[in-house]
């Protein structure tokens, strides 16, 4: 039963390696000679203004998880449109109901003012 085992064995041994050797190698090896410059923060080339610890206003958080969600359900039109032929008039009518259902979530997400940037 051991023979079965080997391969992963031998695998495991070897991950193991080459994650230790890809931790320890850069430390061993590299060259630090830190500057001010180095150590600065970078945020575009630009200098750093104020702290980064600012705080953001929650509808920006809001806006991108909407965004997320709307754009991976529109993922799912992908796959549909591959195999439309496949499915056929039966097809159509499922993407259909899963488009009015994304379409109901989108306008009651905007009446609900969750798109708003500014009150």
């Amino acid at each position: 039963m051991l023979e079965n085992w080997t391969p992963i064995l031998i695998f495991s041994v070897l991950v193991g390696g080459f994650a230790a050797v890809s931790l320890i190698a850069p430390r061993v090896f590299a060259v630090r000679r830190p500057t001010r410059v180095k150590l600065e923060p970078y945020e575009s080339g630009m200098r750093p203004v104020g702290t980064a610890r600012e705080r953001f206003s929650i509808q920006f958080y809001l806006i991108a998880m909407l965004f997320l969600l709307f754009d991976i359900e529109v993922i799912f039109l992908f796959p549909w449109a591959v195999v439309y032929r496949d499915l056929a008039f039966f097809g159509f009518v499922e993407m259909l109901v899963f488009i009015l259902v994304v379409l109901a979530g989108f306008v009651y997400v905007w009446k609900k003012g969750a798109l708003e940037w500014e009150r």
